[in-house]
């Protein structure tokens, strides 16, 4: 097969007459699309014991760090232990190390979803989402220099804790359920996606390995809190990153090597120089990666509890800025490690398309397929495979779960409680909470087989309430001119204008009206025999669909986020104006903590900057008028 044809792709005709005919002529009939994939179908017991291995060792460290928490709390005075628990279980006491945080971090971002997503991305739409990278370090510059000096002098439990000091308690509560519903929306796919995985390997039911699943993450991360969570994902990062190299090492020398890898890669329009075209319905280019993935990565950074309860789990912004180096660099190492073997699938199957053929029959099932096939004559490697794709979604559920329970305590019940919660209620608050919200994702876990590819999905569906809820933290620290009523009604109106945006993005894709180019496939020297249809060997823009005429919602998924923030802020600020200009809201003081650095030292003088902040209790009152005065000194 050329690359001419390869790079050309085929029409309806050329696959109806002579591609038929030399497959009839050179192939006798032989194995089936069900006979290969029961044969593929090898879980055996090595598999199950590399697996369920790697369970037990999540349940027996949840255990550990909940055992020696408790004896480590039980001799305490009762107010004392009450406060230094819930500080344990949330933010790991504050003395967390900075070099298992750093994995943490990575584990926490790289899911199932990156795992399988990226991969496939690679393999259906070419490399371009590769330059993605140069995101990632936009992102680290922005959280390194404006988002982590504020969280870490304020030292909250809650990141939205801060939404109320900078704003009112109305923007706390706001803040809190737009992430409650954000994780909501993302923690289903990220129980899915391994459950797909499993079901390639062994033909299992995803809705019997879902429940299992989350079952066993409910149970460690109830227990053991932060600490578990963290120690937990080191392990499993260990296993995911043991599995990829695996994979990798083996598949390029059975396809013939990096170069082989590399050529085939070319030839069928895989690997791409950066696009420069503005368009931005497209799905990747250089301005849509620079523009709009930073976005979506300072917000998945610097404003979700999970994250930020990390950073906050270190003792220092010295070291919460070396985890974030440690978090960039990882991320990028493990993603370089994604793409590469995004390449070798293409490598392995350009010339038999197993999308094609209906072998693999969702796209997010390319890799666990070539797994099974690469490691066939080995046994338990299939369960290393598993084991790692298991891993990267427990450590993200995990993270999702207690920063959950955190934000359930400390701003759902705490700041409503006439009286301090006791000793047992915080512990039925935090635990029972990781057990409703586990629930709930297995319960929607249903859904997300019907909704397309897991990447686009993840980044679509988070932009819905992520957002407003990144507006809501720009607007506060990098926007002095925004008052509470300017951000409630802006919040407001980012979170509408986003769910409508997102549903009609999800809708035209379910319903098959939006298509994005793909690259061309072959079945050219497929060895068994398969089912043909019409539309056989099409890309998406070569279909009648292609030529539909776009909407803003037609818009790159990269960009909703940088699209939702954008309304936010615009909104807000006006909102803002208007009040002042009404005289029916006068400017507020603000604590200058509550900015970012760059923004303290370029304040404009009409808007004064006084300690106003409202704080939680006595200690942090003192504290934070404490540091003022230190400043105003210097």
């Amino acid at each position: 097969m050329s690359s001419d044809w390869l790079l050309k792709g085929r029409s309806d005709e050329d696959y109806s007459t002579d591609e038929t005919t030399s497959y009839e002529e050179s192939e006798p009939p032989g194995q089936t699309i069900d006979s290969i994939s029961r044969s593929l179908q090898r879980f055996d017991w090595p598999d199950y014991v590399v697996f369920v291995l790697m369970l037990l060792i999540c349940i027996v460290i949840g255990i550990f760090f909940g055992y020696k928490d408790h004896q480590k709390h039980k001799h305490r005075r009762k107010q004392a232990r009450r406060e230094s628990e819930a500080l344990d279980y949330l933010v790991g006491g504050r003395k967390m190390q900075i070099f298992p945080v750093s994995v943490s971090l990575v584990a926490s971002w790289i899911s199932g979803i990156s795992l399988l997503g990226t991969s496939t991305e690679i393999y259906v739409y070419g490399t371009q989402y590769c330059y993605i990278v140069f995101a990632v370090i936009m992102m680290g510059f922005v959280m390194h220099h404006v988002f982590l000096p504020v969280f870490h002098e304020l030292q909250v439990t809650s990141a939205y804790e801060y939404l109320q000091r900078r704003f009112d308690h109305r923007m706390r509560m706001f803040g809190s359920i737009l992430f409650t519903v954000a994780c909501l929306l993302w923690m289903p796919i990220v129980i899915y996606v391994p459950a797909l995985a499993f079901n390639q390997v062994t033909g299992m039911s995803i809705h019997i390995v879902t429940p299992i699943v989350c079952m066993i993450c409910v149970f460690y991360t109830s227990i053991g809190g932060l600490k578990a969570v963290v120690w937990t994902d080191v392990i499993q990062s260990g296993v995911t990153l043991l599995a990829l190299l695996a994979v990798l090492i083996k598949g390029t020398y059975d396809v013939g090597g990096p170069a082989e890898v590399v050529q085939r890669n070319i030839a069928g329009g895989r690997l791409e120089a950066p696009i420069f075209d503005p368009d931005p319905t497209l799905r990747h280019s250089i301005w849509i990666i620079l523009l709009g993935a930073p976005v979506w990565f300072c917000y998945g950074v610097s404003c979700s509890q999970d994250m930020i309860q990390r950073f906050l789990a270190l003792p220092t912004l010295e070291d919460a800025r070396k985890a974030l180096k440690g978090f960039v660099i990882g991320w990028i190492v493990v993603n370089v490690i994604f793409f590469l073997i995004g390449m070798l699938v293409y490598a392995t199957y350009y010339r038999c398309d197993p999308l094609t053929t209906q072998l693999a029959r969702a796209k997010d099932q390319l890799l666990p397929l070539f797994v099974m096939e690469t490691f066939a004559a080995y046994p338990g490697m299939t369960g290393v495979f598993v084991a790692g794709i298991f891993s990267a979604a427990l450590s993200s559920l995990s993270s999702a779960l207690n920063a959950l329970s955190a934000i359930t305590l400390e701003d759902f019940f705490k700041p409503y409680c006439k009286k301090p919660l006791t000793e047992k209620q915080i512990n039925y608050i935090m635990r029972g909470s990781v057990l409703v919200y586990g629930a709930l994702s297995v319960l929607l876990s249903i859904l997300v087989e019907h909704l397309g590819t897991v990447m686009q999905l993840t980044m679509t569906l988070s932009s819905a309430s992520g957002a407003p809820l990144f507006g809501l933290f720009v607007m506060g620290i990098l926007m002095p001119w925004v008052n509470g009523t300017g951000a409630l009604y802006g919040g407001v109106t980012g979170l509408l204008v986003m769910l409508y945006m997102c549903y009609k993005a999800q809708y035209s894709i379910a319903s098959g009206s939006r298509s994005f180019d793909t690259k061309p496939v072959s079945v050219e020297d497929c060895p068994y025999d398969y089912e043909r249809n019409a539309t056989m060997g099409l890309t998406e823009d070569d279909s009648e669909l292609g030529q539909l005429e776009k909407s803003i919602y037609h818009m790159s998924y990269m960009y909703f986020t940088l699209f939702g923030t954008s309304v936010t802020c615009l909104t807000g600020t006006v909102v803002s104006l208007l009040t002042k200009l009404c005289g029916s809201d006068r400017d507020q003081p603000i604590d200058p903590k509550l900015l970012a650095p760059c923004i303290r030292r370029i304040q404009p003088r009409d808007i004064p900057l006084t300690f106003q902040s409202v704080p939680t209790d006595n200690k942090q009152a003192e504290a934070s008028e404490a540091a003022l005065k230190r400043t105003e000194d210097g």
